[in-house]
This record gives C-alpha cells, structure tokens and sequence, in this order.
C-alpha cells in the first residue's frame, strides 16, 4: 500500500504562483509512475502533469509553459510548481502515482485562482 499526502494548494491572484507538493509513504514499493490531476467544478478529472520511466514528462497544452512537475532522487516525493496561474486553473488538484502494477490517489489539495 502506498498514501500520498498532497500540500501546498490554497488561493492565489491570477499571475501568481503555487508549489503543490505530494509525499508518499508505505513499504516495500516501487514507483514507477508519478502524475498529478485535476477537478474543477462540473468537469471531468483531467492529467495535467506525468513523469515516468526515465524521468519523461508530459503535460496537458493548457499548462505548457506554465507548470513544471519534478521529482526528488527517491521518487518518493513529486512537486507541481505553477507559474503565471490563470482563474481556469481553479480546481483540485490530485497526485496519484503507479507503483507495482496499481494506481493510488491523494486526497487532493484545493487550487484557487483569483482573476
């Protein structure tokens, strides 16, 4: 079993900048895949950020340019920092990672951006 405990969400003036942070913990596990998610209001979950493998990222067109994911040494540790925020990037935000053939979730950390 792994549990991921998202930090560092709160509200933010369009503009600004957050650093979401997602620590896992558990034994005996090995991670192969890190991503974070997110939910707004009346819309579906959507991949924003993933890193794998060989430290391989992709991200979703609307944050291009604009949110970087990394990683600590250990993979046991995955961060979103989010630059030039926009009211559209309003949502929570979920870090899930695969490890040993399963996915697991946050609890997600809620994202506010004022415009």
């Amino acid at each position: 079993q792994v549990q991921l405990v998202e930090s560092g969400g709160g509200l933010v003036q369009a503009g600004g900048s957050l650093r979401l942070s997602c620590a896992a913990s558990g034994s005996g596990f090995s991670i192969y895949r890190m991503d974070w998610y997110r939910q707004a209001p009346g819309k579906e979950r959507e991949l924003v950020a993933s890193m794998a493998g060989g430290d391989a990222t992709v991200y979703a067109d609307s944050v291009k340019g604009r949110f970087t994911i990394s990683r600590d040494n250990a993979k046991t540790k995955v961060f979103l920092q989010m630059n030039s925020l926009k009211p559209e990037d309003t949502a929570v935000y979920y870090c899930a990672v695969v490890a040993d053939f399963r996915r697991y979730w946050g609890q997600g950390t809620q994202v506010t951006v004022s415009s």
